[in-house]
This record gives C-alpha cells, sequence and structure tokens, in this order.
C-alpha cells in the first residue's frame, strides 16, 4: 500500500497564525464570487481574529490541520455539541490542494477521530452556492434544511444544514 502523502495533526493556541494565514488564501478564492467584499471582510474578521480562534479554542473546538508531505494545506474545525453529537465547524483546503483526494483523506480522518470519541452524527452548514456541497454529499452528506443565519452588520448566512449519521 503506498503511503498518503497527507497528514493531520491537532491544533493549538500557537498555531493561530498559521490558521489565519491559510484563511487569508482559501477564503477569497471560495467566498470571493459568492461575497460581497463587506461581508467577506466581516466575516473573516469575525470567525477569524486572533482573539475569536482562541475563544473557539478555549470553548472546545478542537482544530485540526492538513499538511500534505510537510507543508499545511488546510484546516478543520469541530465539537461535541450535544452527547454523541458533533458540528463540523470548519473544513477548507488551499485551492491547489482541491480535487486531489485531500477532502476525502481529511474528512475520512475526522469522522473516524470523531467515532473513536463514540460520536455518532455529524452536521455541518455549506453555502447553498458553494461546490463543496457536492463533496460533502459524495461523503454521505445530506441536505436536512436551508437556513438563512444573521451573523451581525446586516449579513447572513445562507446555508444547508447538512449532516451524517455514523455507523
Amino acid at each position: 500500500m503506498i503511503p498518503s502523502p497527507y497528514s493531520v495533526r491537532e491544533a493549538g493556541l500557537h498555531d493561530i497564525e498559521l490558521i489565519r494565514t491559510l484563511c487569508a488564501e482559501i477564503w477569497p478564492a471560495t467566498y470571493g464570487h459568492l461575497l460581497d467584499k463587506g461581508q467577506l471582510d466581516y466575516m473573516m474578521e469575525w470567525m477569524y481574529s486572533p482573539a475569536s480562534l482562541q475563544k473557539q479554542i478555549e470553548e472546545g473546538c478542537r482544530f485540526l490541520l492538513l499538511h500534505h508531505k510537510d507543508k499545511p494545506v488546510g484546516y478543520a474545525s469541530y465539537q461535541e455539541v450535544r452527547e454523541h453529537h458533533y458540528k463540523l465547524h470548519k473544513l477548507y483546503l488551499l485551492p491547489a490542494i482541491q480535487g486531489k483526494g485531500a477532502g476525502r483523506f481529511f474528512l475520512s480522518h475526522i469522522h473516524a477521530q470523531i467515532k473513536e470519541e463514540k460520536g455518532q452524527s455529524i452536521e455541518l452548514q455549506v453555502n447553498r452556492q458553494n461546490k463543496a456541497r457536492y463533496f460533502y454529499e459524495s461523503m454521505g452528506y445530506e441536505i436536512k434544511e436551508e437556513a438563512d443565519i444573521a451573523v451581525g452588520n446586516g449579513y447572513y448566512m445562507n446555508d444547508y444544514i447538512m449532516a451524517i449519521e455514523l455507523l
């Protein structure tokens, strides 16, 4: 069996700047055509300021970093929201690595980790215009509902709520 060029490690407070650096490249490429610049800037600051990331980690979000041959190429975060039920808050990859099996590797790793923690289901939100929706469907997630979630400053996240039952 050929070893994977990908590896995953847990991120901590010392990785906040790395997560922010990855976000600064990934978010504009992912959402630049879906959100106006004002909303994009607002949401990046809201979710990725050092204080926000520190608070997320301190409140129990587990952050993971994906590496390709020792180079950081993506990040994810998840947490248990009620007993045995988890929410995948973030899963982002650098544009150059997308479509090459990295997302499948990363999400499969997260599924295995959550199963080890006795997790039974995972829920996530994905922008209704984001092509990642099709990736999640290919991984077994199903759309449960649509949601328009106010995030402040008059902005909304127009998302699908998707979920998967872990067997």
